[in-house]
């Protein structure tokens, strides 16, 4: 196994499970050799968190490079989610069963509601309490939902989202359900978290990494790391995966995140989950 190169970093859940705060996303990512070689690359540099969810369709490709990997499958925090379409208490448990079946083990890490589908999550998230009690999942979340959709499921949920995975990035800062996330113990992990490469564009990112030598994208991970909140960055090159877990070796001041803090517009780059229609 080759020596890894991030040094692994966890946060704890409000359950007590350790999720590691640097993972591999795997969205677009194709079926089968592509995706199955950057788990395997991931795996083996280091990374102990793979992200993915039944609608990206690689649960397969995920699956059997965790099998076939020398890291033990208990050393590694996987994620998937239930798509939109198959929401609702039963639908949800058979949608989890394919999943199980596709990934190749016996359990999940984490298991996410995709996205808040009205008349639909509080079913879904029952089966999710239902799955988590019987010891199939270590942890259940949500993804993409807005404070009023948390205060809404918490209202009658049994068991607390442990986890929120929203769109973060130094353009959509995030600032009430960061508050909210606090306030109730659940950890925010950041998809889309350098805005598909555009974080480059920006040259307050660049000038902040010239003290440091690192890039546009390492600040912006360090960033969203040392605010408290998961990323999981995208890529199936393994240049980029490993300049991506980078971010272990530096600390941004307090001026380089108030300068960052700066940068918010409220701007979204993926849709809308209080306007979704999918």
């Amino acid at each position: 196994m080759e020596t890894s190169i991030m040094q692994q970093t966890d946060f704890t859940l409000s359950n007590g499970l350790n999720m590691p705060a640097i993972g591999l996303g795997v969205l677009n990512a194709q079926d089968g050799k592509e995706v199955a070689q950057a788990v395997d690359y991931a795996l083996r540099s280091g990374y102990r968190l793979i992200d993915t969810a039944a609608v990206y369709r690689n649960e397969l490709g995920v699956g059997m490079a965790i099998a076939q990997s020398e890291v033990p499958r208990e050393e590694i925090f996987l994620t998937t989610k239930v798509w939109n379409s198959d929401q609702g208490y039963e639908q949800t448990l058979r949608a989890f069963d394919r999943s199980l079946a596709a990934l190749q083990t016996d359990y999940i890490d984490l298991y996410l509601i995709h996205w808040p589908v009205a008349g639909l999550y509080k079913e879904t998230w029952r089966a999710l309490e239902d799955l988590y009690t019987a010891g199939k999942v270590k942890a259940i979340g949500v993804s993409n939902f807005q404070v009023h959709h948390l205060e809404d499921l918490m209202a009658t949920a049994r068991i607390a989202p442990m986890v929120n995975q929203i769109e973060m990035h130094p353009w959509l800062q995030q600032h009430e359900l960061r508050a909210f996330a606090e306030q109730e113990g659940i950890v925010l992990a950041a998809w889309r978290p350098i805005m598909m490469g555009r974080v480059n564009e920006l040259d307050t990112l660049w000038e902040i990494g010239r003290k440091y030598g690192k890039s546009a994208v390492q600040v912006t991970l360090r960033w969203l790391h040392q605010l408290g909140v998961v990323v999981i960055p995208k890529s199936v090159k393994e240049e980029r995966i490993t300049q991506n877990a980078a971010i272990m070796d530096f600390d941004l001041s307090d001026q380089d995140m108030a300068a960052i803090s700066q940068l918010d517009r409220g701007q979204r780059l993926g849709p809308d989950p209080d306007n979704f229609n999918f």
